[in-house]
């Protein structure tokens, strides 16, 4: 189905109404219920809401622990700060709730789950589960949100980033007016043929912040302020013809090459620029494909992620003949990092358990996506995991059979926890170094939601070892490695064992879970990719973080796409293909010309260049180009 101006239209008005009423909604519960107010900034006592029932007064005290964690990440302080956090909550309640019922009605249009939001209440799977229950639930209504939050528990087994309602962005839920409105509005008749396309999910996240939101930004500051401004402002649709482009000639292009151009990619990709004739020199040993990593640094909704799923099938289904032809030996597992695998053969029974792992493996091996606004890791991991079962469904595969999924690779750069007394805490329970090394590692990460990818852990971290531990020089060497492999492993241990401890609060439940997300994003920084991808934020370096923006990336240092390219370049292995839609300014104004010089015609070279124009990107109001650069030096 094609999304045009009027399709889009129509799904705009959607998410807009719908992002209405629930704002609404949590904002009156916030008032009414809870004593907490995001226009006034107030946080009453929890002694005043006497008249509160146990249940809710439990989650009222929740609400300020979360209140808590993230009132240190405010750039401004008293009372405006307090309503930017109250603000920010309400605003994660209500992306969450959308994206859960969005999925579900997703899921139901791929035949995943049994009619559960389509008709509301008169809804197939509601039926069953309100005969089986009868009364014991209360009113129709109670029973409903007690179904929609059972389907949440079946699934935060995939997608606990989207689905458990544990998570401080999902502690709340629509009261039946509100749920009633927002059914209304997600099943009109003129949206309906939307839920059985992929691309949906996509402007979900595109529309849930408004045009005139991202003007009003750009009018106050020529520069993001934050992150959030700095997400918001650069959220800009990627078409699906671009992302065939440059995942094509990126990701295709170099399986394509490593085949000497034995592969249906050949005939398959419409944008793959190979001449008809041409037959590169095959690899030795065809790399397997596990071992293949593909990275989008600004993922939102994971766009190019999705296409990329498409190929990475395909490649699999032919490195599977190409080991059945070649040998057990065929495959190049040491290239990728990964030289203990088995091959394909041995690891498993025949082609068909091969192939009904595939799914699992590019979501678990191969795709990688990083984003600065939150709700991305929610949609992101969302719109692969339908993929999979997409996938799934359509090979006849019942889902007690399906693979579990196992956490993937998409992540949220939020920012390290902030709390001194949690932290030290935490600190007095370990090893005096391991305590040295786990607050130089936040103080490390201290930018992480503005930079995202762009902080370069992997230059920082040898230091950090030598600083704390006192050995090895400025290069990460194999036993600064081990050194940090130890001690990462030990703080991981002990921030789990914090989380889950009976004397652990649930602000210190955030906080640990906050800084094992700055693990994990470690580990990413220290990844090496063959294929980047991306549409990245573009304009003048925020001003939180051009400090060290400038210092680090000098050459790049006049606009942030600019920055992305050239941090893209920096994680690939040599060989490796970065795809980008920028703007093109970048390939002509004199003062990218270091950057060209130095970076565009040195580190990489050229191989593709489509010089779009206006109005490819939704309202992004520049010229745009594709281009491909594969890594030389």
């Amino acid at each position: 189905m094609a999304f045009d101006d009027a399709t889009r239209g129509r799904l705009q008005t959607f998410v807009t109404k719908a992002r209405s009423v629930l704002t609404e909604e949590f904002t009156k519960q916030f008032q009414e219920d809870f004593g907490l107010d995001p226009e006034s900034g107030t946080v009453s006592p929890l002694a005043s809401l006497s008249h509160l029932d146990d249940q809710r007064l439990a989650t009222a005290r929740l609400l300020r622990e979360i209140f808590d964690h993230y009132l240190p990440a405010a750039t401004s302080g008293g009372a405006e700060a307090r309503k930017t956090t109250l603000d920010r909550m309400v605003r994660e309640q209500a992306f969450t709730t959308l994206n859960r019922l969005a999925a579900l009605r997703m899921m139901e249009a791929r035949g995943l789950v049994r009619e559960c939001v389509s008709k509301g209440y008169q809804s197939q799977a509601f039926q069953l589960y309100q005969r089986v229950a009868g009364t014991a639930l209360g009113e129709t209504g109670d029973a409903y949100r007690l179904f929609l939050l059972g389907l949440c528990d079946i699934y935060c087994v995939d997608l606990p980033v989207l689905f458990d309602r544990h998570f401080p962005n999902g502690r709340l839920f629509p009261r039946e007016p509100a749920l009633l409105s927002l059914l209304g509005l997600i099943n009109a008749a003129e949206i309906t043929p939307l839920w059985a396309e992929d691309e949906t999910l996509g402007w979900i996240y595109q529309y849930f912040n408004s045009k005139d939101e991202r003007k009003a930004m750009r009018d106050a500051s020529q520069a993001p302020r934050n992150s959030r401004e700095l997400a918001v402002r650069n959220q800009f649709f990627t078409p699906r013809y671009v992302v065939e482009f440059l995942v094509e000639n990126t990701l295709g292009r170099l399986w394509f090459n490593w085949t000497g151009g034995q592969t249906s990619l050949r005939d398959r990709c419409q944008y793959l620029l190979v001449k008809p004739d041409e037959q590169p020199q095959a690899a030795k040993r065809l790399r397997d494909p596990r071992t293949i990593k593909l990275l989008d640094p600004a993922c939102g909704s994971m766009h190019f992620g999705l296409y990329a799923f498409d190929l990475f099938e395909e490649i699999y289904r032919e490195a599977w003949a190409w080991e059945q032809a070649h040998g057990p030996g065929a495959l190049d597992t040491e290239t990728g990092g990964s030289p203990n695998l088995k091959p394909l053969s041995q690891t498993y029974a025949d082609q068909d358990a091969f192939l009904r792992d595939v799914p699992r493996l590019i979501i678990e091996r191969n795709i990688y996506g990083v984003d600065i606004d939150p709700r991305a890791a929610q949609i992101a991991s969302l719109a692969l995991w339908l993929r999979a079962q997409r996938t799934w469904h359509q090979t006849g595969l019942k889902a007690k059979d399906r693979p579990q999924v196992g956490q993937g690779h998409v992540l949220a750069a939020v920012a390290p926890p902030a709390e001194v007394d949690l932290r030290k805490r935490f600190m007095e329970e370990l090893d005096p170094l391991d305590a040295e090394l786990f607050e130089q590692t936040l103080f490390m990460l201290k930018g992480l939601p503005e930079l995202g990818v762009l902080l370069q852990v992997e230059k920082d971290l040898p230091a950090l070892i030598c600083k704390v531990f006192g050995e090895h020089g400025p290069m990460f060497s194999k036993e600064d490695k081990a050194q940090w492999q130890k001690a990462e492993a030990r703080l991981r241990e002990a921030l789990t064992d914090y989380a889950r401890a009976a004397r652990s609060t649930y602000q210190g439940r955030l906080f640990a879970e906050d800084a094992l997300q700055g693990l994990r994003m470690i580990d990413y920084c220290r990844e090496v990719f063959d294929v980047v991808v991306m549409n990245p934020p573009f304009g003048a370096l925020a001003s939180t973080t051009k400090p060290a923006l400038v210092k680090a990336y000098p050459l790049s240092k006049n606009d942030l796409m600019a920055v992305f390219v050239e941090r893209g370049l920096q994680v690939m292995h040599l060989g490796g293909r970065l795809g980008a839609i920028t703007s093109r300014t970048c390939l002509f104004l004199s003062s990218f010309s270091k950057w060209r010089e130095e970076i565009l015609l040195r580190i990489a070279e050229p191989e593709t260049v489509a010089d779009l124009g206006f109005g490819v990107m939704d309202d992004a109001m520049v010229e745009a180009a594709a281009y491909v650069l594969e890594k030389r030096n």
